[in-house]
């Protein structure tokens, strides 16, 4: 337990992490990634090339330091960044690396500001938050290598099928190398992929959602090919996976993990909205509760551009008409001529509650989102003042958390 003199040097650190968060975060990465680039293995470099893994981390930090009096408000958060430092393989001898390099990036920013008293504070602090997660991580580690076709670490996987499924969409079917059979996971979450980067001379790891009701025989991911563009780097790791890993080829993985799970266990109605990519969590929520028969209410809704750029159009247009229990509603924000021929969406422009709050407007149902960071805040604060209750929304960002 932190005494109250240590919270109060950390309170009294609050206003400067507000003005100069990303200059220490960023300085942290730099000093990170001199001493012990093969970290640099670990984390996301496009996303450190952009400026968001600095963003976010200062957010942590200053969400941290703000909130020193009650951590349990921080609970959430953390169990987020346990099942994502879990996935990356996160090992507590790392975490002695990050404090030093983390303190020494205060120090660095700082100059004489930063006294022996706040990096004391700060050493205390970040002491607390590291066993915490430790802790929490460990146990996952044991839950996923005791689980029924579980694991630990890295296991290696074959593609068995790549199939398209729109113009920047492929999904990858994987099968264990080893023959055995694969971990249950919750529709929501995540596998996490390991492969070499040629252009980087390292290899990345990259999280993507699982897209698909859970079976013992295999995992599927659908990714999206990052183009970049302006400030954005291209996605190293999807322009791979769509252009040179195919058919027959081996990749590895880490097992499932991931706290944004639909609540198999609830029989209220339930709400999918998605946008792009951000479709791939609500397939798998999707193709379960179909797969289990379940008679709970479903609305699918779901904003893509055009025609082509909507992924599994065909699949969810056939649950649609076969399941009574199932609705579906598409935007499509630029519809193409073709499109306007055609049926294959039901409202021109990006998704807009307003215009069908009589459909998602259900009593004491669930609400998953899941796209873009602009997306998920539009929609939360929609249906919030549509007058749904934040506890029944929950959300899945793709990238950091920058919020």
């Amino acid at each position: 337990m932190l005494s109250a003199e240590t919270k109060a040097i950390i309170r009294s650190t609050v206003p400067i992490l507000q003005s100069s968060g990303v200059a220490i975060t960023g300085r942290f990465y730099q000093r990170l990634f001199e001493h012990h680039p093969e970290l640099k293995g670990t984390f996301n470099m496009a996303n450190q090339a952009g400026g968001r893994q600095q963003q976010a981390l200062a957010g942590a930090v200053y969400a941290y330091a703000a909130n020193i009096d009650d951590p349990s408000v921080l609970a959430p958060a953390l169990h987020r960044i346990a099942h994502k430092h879990a996935a990356l393989g996160v090992q507590r001898d790392q975490y002695p690396i990050v404090g030093k390099h983390l303190l020494g990036a205060i120090k660095d920013v700082l100059g004489d500001a930063a006294t022996d008293e706040i990096i004391g504070a700060w050493t205390e602090a970040f002491g607390e938050l590291a066993d915490m997660l430790i802790a929490e991580e460990a146990s996952m580690y044991a839950q996923s290598e005791a689980a029924p076709g579980g694991w630990s670490g890295w296991r290696d996987f074959v593609v068995a099928r790549k199939q398209p499924e729109s113009e920047h969409i492929t999904s990858f079917y994987l099968r264990p190398a080893d023959g055995g059979r694969v971990a249950r996971f919750e529709p929501g979450q995540y596998l996490t992929v390991a492969v070499d980067v040629p252009g980087l001379g390292h290899r990345q790891i990259r999280h993507y959602t699982l897209s698909d009701a859970p079976n013992d025989r295999d995992y599927r991911i659908s990714v999206k090919r990052e183009a970049g563009g302006g400030d954005v780097p291209p996605g190293w790791v999807s322009n791979l996976l769509h252009d040179h890993v195919h058919e027959g080829d081996t990749i590895q993985l880490s097992p499932p993990h991931g706290d944004f799970r639909l609540d198999l266990s609830s029989t209220t109605p339930v709400v999918l909205l998605s946008a792009g990519v951000g479709l791939t969590p609500m397939i798998s929520m999707l193709n379960t509760l179909v797969g289990s028969r379940s008679e709970r209410r479903i609305v699918f809704v779901h904003g893509a551009r055009d025609g082509r750029t909507h992924a599994m159009k065909r699949h969810l247009q056939s649950i649609a008409r076969e399941q009574s229990n199932v609705r579906s509603i598409v935007f499509y924000s630029a519809a193409s001529a073709e499109d306007v021929a055609g049926e294959d969406y039901d409202h021109a422009g990006r998704i807009d509650l307003d215009r069908i709050r009589e459909a998602v407007l259900l009593p004491d149902a669930d609400y998953y989102l899941c796209g873009p960071s602009g997306f998920m805040h539009d929609q939360s604060t929609a249906l919030q003042a549509l007058g749904v209750s934040p506890a029944r929304i929950h959300q899945e960002t793709f990238g950091p958390a920058t919020s």
